[in-house]
């Protein structure tokens, strides 16, 4: 390990590792295949950097994210590092380039994805150099039975059979016991060291409610109330929805951007260089946006539709929050989203094993989102990571739940349903259980069904929260004009047998878990500088704007320089000269030598007489 911990202390900037990281490199060093399953922010581009520049040859970093090669070949080389990329981003000439010094052996590390990896012309040069590992990143996306699912991922197994002897790292924060098993059984050597460091992100806080109308107003009052000039992402279920929630956040103030597929290329890359270059921008988006993005300083991510899964959820949320700063996930969702979604299985061209599996998966969603209890226990226990005690740091730990018995509820929905002929959709349904003077109601004669008005005594929202949980638990299913109808357990569920609850509260306050402590991974405020006091935070604010003037002359993201974490640090301690820098977590020698002397020209100016 001698080598990898000078590589880990001079280029990266860390005395030690942490303690699964030095498992996995020492591994790797001794020539051993592992699977690394960490959580988003806890270090995995370490677990491959470090034992690619330690290792004779080059790294052959495996990812799908052009995002993620871009953003880590520039921080790469900002340590002097030599790395680059193969993508399609690159010209013929640029391709040709790369190429050329992966054959001459300069690279210490290679970013390709794995459309790339798999052609002949690729596989001829991997004949040509000598790699010093593969590192398979999001190696989840090898599960045929995952969210996720690549079909080139398959085509990786020929790194086994064509270069038994290099050593192969997979890496993915989001795979269950059986995504594991597939990944092992597909990518690595039978005696593969297994690291999973469990699915935790303590730092992130999860607020979920009904979306009762206001969900827009309330997003910007979350924003402007919790995270006003912080940098965030949006998600949105269509395009037509992404460029509406934008201008409709720019006329109250918000520095927001769109993001989707249907944009011109050249708009979308613009407005995700602004993201990850400056301070302050909320990206509003489709799923499109956000893989690979390694920003650390996202402090919150919404939802304002339902995600496709908990899977998605976990991954789209574990963008928030790189820096291990405390960040939120928030997220708003209505009876429309889970119709929504079913009708997306229900017509998909998927087998019906496949069908049923996602299925499965949006009863999972559905089941989180409507828990009354720890939502963190719920979302770990999906990952096969259980809980035995509450997080206390989401909506339900916060303002606890109460729950009712809502099955008399649910066989009256269940019978409404088949008594108007198992055709109408949800707000037809309600309209009759209510009772209203309709006239469609009239004129197909369900003003004489036993369930006409039967519902009077619970008010619409109630009902949609009974239908939105009969339609997620499978008692009901869509029809393909979008009506209802019974499912058998619907039907078993209607002629008395099983039970259906619900929370007494649809929508969480925010405001509530501001007066009540926050958890022990939250309290301090959500910025480095909130620990500081006046005098150090206006050394912090001189810092960053060295940052930013250095970050603009060599053309990169403000954090490739320095984390807010380091520039915090510096405030608080007033390094006086290089020896103190370096003991600053993530300063090594090469952003010692390029940026050390204009820090240190800022500590010395702002330090008083008495420091």
């Amino acid at each position: 390990m001698g080598d990898a911990e000078r590589v880990l202390r001079d280029v990266f900037g860390f005395a030690d590792f942490r303690p699964s990281q030095g498992e996995v490199v020492d591994h790797v060093l001794g020539g051993g295949d592992v699977m690394v399953v960490m959580p988003t922010g806890s270090g995995k581009s370490l677990c491959y950097q470090v034992p690619s520049i330690a290792r004779e040859g080059t790294g052959i970093v495996i990812s799908p994210l052009i995002a993620l090669m871009r953003d880590q070949v520039e921080d790469l080389r900002e340590r002097g590092v030599s790395a680059a990329a193969l993508n399609s981003t690159l010209s013929p000439e640029g391709q040709r380039a790369v190429e050329e010094r992966l054959l001459a052996g300069e690279l210490d590390l290679l970013y390709v994805a794995p459309e790339r990896l798999v052609t002949p012309r690729f596989r001829a040069l991997l004949d040509e150099v000598e790699p010093a590992l593969f590192a398979i990143d999001e190696a989840h996306c090898v599960s045929q039975w995952g969210h996720d699912f690549r079909p080139e991922y398959l085509e990786l197994s020929f790194l086994r059979e064509r270069f038994p002897w290099v050593p192969r790292l997979t890496l993915t924060a989001t795979a269950d016991r059986r995504t594991r098993a597939e990944i092992a059984d597909r990518l690595l050597r039978s005696d593969a060291l297994h690291v999973v460091t469990g699915f935790d992100r303590p730092n992130i806080r999860y607020l979920v409610g009904l979306d009762d109308g206001s969900a827009r107003e309330q997003l910007l009052r979350f924003i402007e109330e919790r995270h006003a000039g912080e940098t965030g992402i949006v998600y949105c279920l269509s395009r037509r929805m992404v460029e509406d929630v934008t201008t409709w956040l720019r006329d109250r103030g918000v520095t927001a951007l769109p993001y989707h597929a249907g944009m011109p290329a050249e708009d979308r890359d613009a407005n995700q260089q602004r993201f990850r270059r400056e301070d302050g921008i909320v990206i509003v988006a489709t799923i499109a946006f956000g893989m690979g993005i390694d920003k650390p300083d996202v402090r919150f991510v919404a939802h304002l539709s339902l995600p496709s899964s908990l899977e998605a959820y976990y991954q789209e949320t574990g963008r928030a929050g790189r820096d291990g700063l405390p960040s939120e996930a928030w997220m708003r969702y209505g009876l429309a989203d889970v119709v929504q979604q079913r009708r997306f299985v229900d017509r998909s061209d998927a087998d019906e094993e496949h069908k049923r599996l996602e299925l499965r998966r949006l009863e999972s969603l559905l089941g989180y989102c409507e828990t009354t209890g720890c939502r963190r226990r719920v979302l770990l226990a999906h990952f096969d990571d259980p809980r035995d005690e509450d997080c206390g740091n989401c909506d339900n730990c916060l303002e606890p739940q109460e729950t009712r018995d809502a099955t008399e509820e649910a066989r009256m929905a269940l019978s409404c349903v088949y008594r108007t002929g198992q055709r109408f959709g949800t707000g037809y349904v309600i309209a009759v259980l209510l009772g209203r003077d309709d006239e469609r109601i009239h004129r197909n004669g369900h003003d004489e069904v036993s369930t006409f008005g039967i519902g009077r005594a619970t008010d619409e929202a109630t009902w949609k929260a009974v239908l939105r949980q009969l339609i997620a638990r499978g008692e009901l299913a869509t029809t393909e004009h979008d009506g209802l109808r019974l499912t058998e357990s619907g039907v078993t569920l209607m002629r008395g047998e099983g039970t259906l609850s619900l929370g007494r509260r649809a929508t969480p306050s925010v405001r509530a878990a501001d007066g009540r402590a926050r958890g022990a991974a939250a309290r301090g405020g959500t910025r480095p500088a909130d620990a500081l006091d006046a005098t150090q935070r206006a050394r912090f604010e001189r810092l960053r704007e060295v940052r930013r003037l250095l970050a603009q002359e060599q053309g990169v993201p403000a954090f490739v320089v320095l984390d807010d974490a380091a520039l915090a640090t510096m405030a608080r301690d007033v390094p006086r000269d290089a020896a103190g820098l370096l003991r600053v977590p993530g300063i090594g020698r090469v952003k010692l030598e390029r940026y050390g002397e204009a820090f240190l020209d800022v500590l010395r100016e702002e330090r008083p007489p008495e420091e």
